[in-house]
């Protein structure tokens, strides 16, 4: 496999690794919502300000696949294994 295929590959995994942590992210916040409703608490005050500090897939992806480019892939990849990631 060439380096160029394999940087592709690497970085489809990476995009693929962070499109299945934000539908996580995403069943965990709701399941948190619908125990709150539940239980008749409601959303804590330092959770609605830390909605801004919350990283987009698209900035995760461009971060990840820059530090691919920069000869990172090896330890981008350890990374997601040791968390683990698929792939």
């Amino acid at each position: 496999m060439s380096k160029m295929s394999e940087m592709s590959a690497t970085i489809e995994e990476l995009r693929n690794v962070c499109n299945e942590l934000e539908r996580v992210r995403i069943a965990i916040s709701n399941a948190a919502d619908w125990l709150a409703e539940w239980f008749g608490g409601s959303k804590p005050e330092s959770e609605a300000a830390s909605t801004e500090s919350v990283l987009t897939l698209e900035t995760v992806r461009a971060v990840l696949a820059g530090k691919s480019r920069e000869g990172f892939t090896e330890e981008i990849r350890s990374l997601l294994l040791k968390y683990g990631a698929q792939k």
